[in-house]
């Protein structure tokens, strides 16, 4: 192999090990991976060992309007966002 080509080759074998590492990470940290072009997004997911809402994510209070109450397990996680193209807005009229 010629010294042109060895960095290509690592590059190639690297990046499967960096995607099953990183679809590791995701599943054990309950995280959920959403990529497109404009955004790369983290956001917690509820855990299913989680003695209060048992992984569905929260529980029903109220009367006549009950709403949803968000557990802890995922609500007071962060949620990560890294923009890398920006969304073109929509325009208000048709442009004739």
């Amino acid at each position: 192999m010629t010294a042109r080509r060895l960095p290509a080759a690592l590059l190639l074998a690297a990046v499967p090990v960096a995607v099953a590492t990183a679809a590791a990470v995701l599943k054990a940290g309950n995280w959920s991976l959403f990529v497109d072009r404009h955004r790369i997004e983290l956001t917690p997911k509820a855990r299913r060992s989680c003695s209060r809402c048992h992984g569905d994510g929260g529980w029903w209070v109220g009367g006549a309007f009950p709403e949803m109450e968000a557990c802890g397990c995922w609500s007071d996680r962060r949620e990560f966002r890294i923009r890398l193209l920006p969304v073109a807005p929509f325009p208000d009229e048709p442009p004739f």
